[in-house]
C-alpha cells in the first residue's frame, strides 16, 4: 500500500479549480433557431412535390414538418447555428441547394421567418405563433 503525504498531489488525482468572476461563457456557442421556410410557384403533381418533400426530410432528418399544396409549400425545423444572420443564411440556400437531388421544384422563397428558441416558446405559450408541428413530417395544407 502506498502512502501518501497530507497535503502531496498525488498522480492521477482530479482537483477542482474555482472558475473566479472573471468567467463568462463563450458568446458565438451554438443556439436553436426555429425556421419557416416559405416557398412558391407554378402548380406542379402533387404526388410529385410530396415526393420531393419527403425525399429532402429523408436527406435531411432535422427537417421538422412540411405543408404543401400543387403552387407552394411551408417548411419548418430547427437549426443550430451561432446567430439569426447563420441561420438564415442555411435557410435561404436550402431549397436551391437540394432542387436537384430531392427533385424539388423551381419555385422561389417567398417567406422566412427565424426565430429563437425563447421566442417560439413565448408565442406558443401565448396562443399565438406557429402552433407545434404535429404531426411530424410532410402534409397537405
Amino acid at each position: 500500500m502506498r502512502r501518501v503525504r497530507p497535503g502531496v498531489a498525488t498522480r492521477g488525482a482530479l482537483t477542482s479549480v474555482a472558475a473566479g468572476e472573471a468567467y463568462e461563457e463563450p458568446k458565438d456557442m451554438p443556439r436553436l433557431w426555429h425556421v419557416t421556410l416559405s416557398v412558391s410557384g407554378p402548380d406542379v403533381p402533387l404526388t410529385d412535390l410530396r415526393r420531393a418533400l419527403e425525399q429532402l426530410a429523408h436527406d435531411h432528418p432535422f427537417l421538422l414538418t412540411s405543408r404543401y399544396a400543387s403552387d407552394h409549400a411551408e417548411i419548418r425545423y430547427w437549426e443550430e447555428a451561432r446567430d439569426l444572420h447563420d441561420a438564415a443564411a442555411v435557410a435561404l440556400r436550402l431549397w436551391g441547394e437540394h432542387r436537384q437531388t430531392a427533385g424539388l421544384p423551381p419555385w422561389e422563397i417567398v417567406g422566412l421567418e427565424v426565430i429563437d428558441r425563447e421566442t417560439y416558446h413565448q408565442r406558443i405559450a401565448e396562443g399565438y405563433g406557429p402552433p407545434p408541428a404535429t404531426p411530424v413530417g410532410v402534409h397537405p395544407f
